[in-house]
């Protein structure tokens, strides 16, 4: 037995000859060539997903151009010079578009003031005043009316009525 093992221990430096031989591509067993067969087939796959994504990530770029654009009334056709280093939201396009904007006629429109609501509840008053005054031509009728009344209740009575 101790033949056996010193012969092993010999055995096995001709042995790493043997393994890097059977490794070679010329004695492919089954298994490796199914391998071989998966690999070529996630390849393919994932260059389809790839080109996929690509596509869609263009589509939804042009989408969200398109999109800003109208919202702030510029041309769309104005896309095509968007350069592709541009982030693609909102934010990123409109600080390009009012960077670079002044070269397609854009104008940064000016920010929206906050009305008052103090404002807009004398504006209301207003508004009902003039609904309920009187017309031009019943305003001489009145005016006519009011200078023939004989006392302080009549022309009351003619304005409260009016």
């Amino acid at each position: 037995m101790s033949n056996d093992r010193d012969n092993f221990a010999w055995d096995d430096e001709e042995d790493d000859d043997t393994i890097e031989q059977s490794t070679s591509y010329t004695n492919d067993t089954d298994l490796v060539k199914q391998l071989r067969k998966v690999d070529r087939l996630q390849k393919r796959r994932i260059k389809e997903l790839e080109q996929n994504l690509g596509e869609l990530t263009k589509s939804q770029r042009e989408r969200i151009l398109r999109d800003v654009f109208s919202s702030r009334g510029v041309n769309p056709k104005i896309a095509a010079f968007v350069p592709s280093d541009v982030e693609a939201s909102e934010e990123g396009i409109v600080t390009w578009l009012e960077n670079f904007g002044d070269v397609f006629g854009y104008d940064k429109p000016e920010p929206k003031v906050e009305i008052n609501q103090s404002d807009i509840a004398a504006m209301r008053r207003m508004d009902q005043s003039v609904q309920n005054a009187l017309a031009p031509d019943k305003t001489e009728d009145a005016a006519i009316r009011i200078a023939n009344a004989s006392s302080a209740e009549e022309i009351l009575a003619i304005l409260g009525g009016a």
